[in-house]
């Protein structure tokens, strides 16, 4: 393996460093953006079973014990009960744009891998074709397996940018499907929040 990544000259170490970056991220946000540490299952059910009319002190409390981007949101919407519906619901959205940044935080990482890591691949196959051409100019082409072995190394920066990419790109459009899922049930648990508290008042 050592051999393997000395033999694609210096553009494999940068397609390395790009792979553990890419690896990071990836592991990063798998962490970042389970269900049970967005939505909490304790926060939702809480919610669930909030009446309209309670008092809403119980709901702060477990918001505050299980931080997340669903309770931050609710304590939002509960602190500005006393403002008119479509206050609060713009003080949530605002809220909610805020929360979605940072749910997306380190993807713009995984996109640029994605870019970046065949570009690189590409570029050390042709400095390694250019390298191994200026040999042969001064040599002479009288070994053949010689001229095929340096072909082939010279495209292990290829396979390798081509490796690194695919993992990033699955990597990249899973967690991007998956924030815009996790936004629209934070949305949902919201806005069922809001109707309820504000039911049968007069809007403003």
């Amino acid at each position: 393996m050592v051999e393997f990544f000395r033999a694609g000259g210096p553009f494999m170490f940068l397609l390395l460093l790009t792979s553990i970056v890419g690896l990071t991220f990836i592991v990063e946000r798998g962490l970042a953006l389970r269900w049970s540490k967005v939505v909490p299952p304790s926060v939702e059910k809480a919610l669930e079973d909030f009446q309209a009319g309670q008092d809403v002190s119980s709901l702060k409390q477990i918001c505050l014990l299980k931080p997340s981007a669903l309770s931050r949101l609710l304590l939002v919407a509960a602190e500005h009960l006393i403002w008119p519906k479509g206050e609060n619901e713009g003080a949530v959205q605002t809220r909610a744009r805020h929360e979605i940044v940072q749910l997306e935080r380190g993807l713009v990482v995984l996109e640029i891998v994605v870019g970046i890591a065949p570009l690189l691949g590409l570029v050390g196959t042709i400095h390694g074709l250019i390298t191994l051409f200026a040999e042969l100019g001064t040599v002479g082409m009288s070994d053949n397996a010689a001229m095929a072995k340096g072909i082939a190394i010279a495209l292990n920066t290829t396979l390798m940018g081509l490796l690194i990419a695919i993992p990033s790109l699955i990597a990249w459009s899973y967690y991007t499907k998956k924030v815009e899922i996790l936004g629209i049930e934070m949305e949902t648990l919201c806005d069922e929040f809001l109707r309820r508290q504000y039911r049968g008042k007069e809007m403003f």
